[in-house]
């Protein structure tokens, strides 16, 4: 188990990688962003984006995925207060593979509650040509280690 004493500034937690398939992005879609571009890839407007894409929400919750699989089950995380500057760079097409980091920027002792912490990192995902598809900076709530 991975306690907030655990990690470190500039740490690198590689990601594995997570192949999007056609099926997966329109039953996706079609529960959370039911958007033609993401549900229809013979509409007009989905040709005129150059084809089918992943909802970004499709995109983070790949990187929710990623993440569980690389750190997130080992580390005693609590919950997340959020994450910041979220930003979807390219579209995620059916046939990439994603593969990501996330790079440690923070490790933050809570004033309040001595129990836990604030990890802080900067999150990416690149396609398969290495072209970045999101980034972000994510926060979690990790306990300290037991006395």
């Amino acid at each position: 188990m991975n306690y907030l004493e655990d990690f470190h500034a500039g740490q690198c937690i590689a990601f594995g990688s997570h192949v999007v398939t056609k099926e997966a992005v329109i039953t996706f879609a079609e529960s959370f962003d039911p958007q033609v571009f993401h549900t229809d890839d013979t509409h007009r407007i989905t040709q005129q984006l150059g084809g089918l894409m992943a909802s970004g929400w499709h995109t983070a919750a790949i990187f929710m995925r990623l993440a569980v699989e690389a750190y997130l089950e080992q580390s005693a995380v609590l919950t997340s207060p959020g994450v910041d500057e979220l930003r979807w760079r390219a579209p995620v097409r059916p046939g990439d593979t994603i593969s990501g980091e996330a790079v440690v920027e923070e490790v933050r002792q809570s004033a309040s509650r001595p129990d836990r912490g604030i990890l802080t990192t900067d999150v990416r995902l690149w396609n398969q040509d290495g072209v970045d598809v999101l980034t972000m900076k994510t926060h979690a709530f990790v306990r300290v280690r037991p006395v």
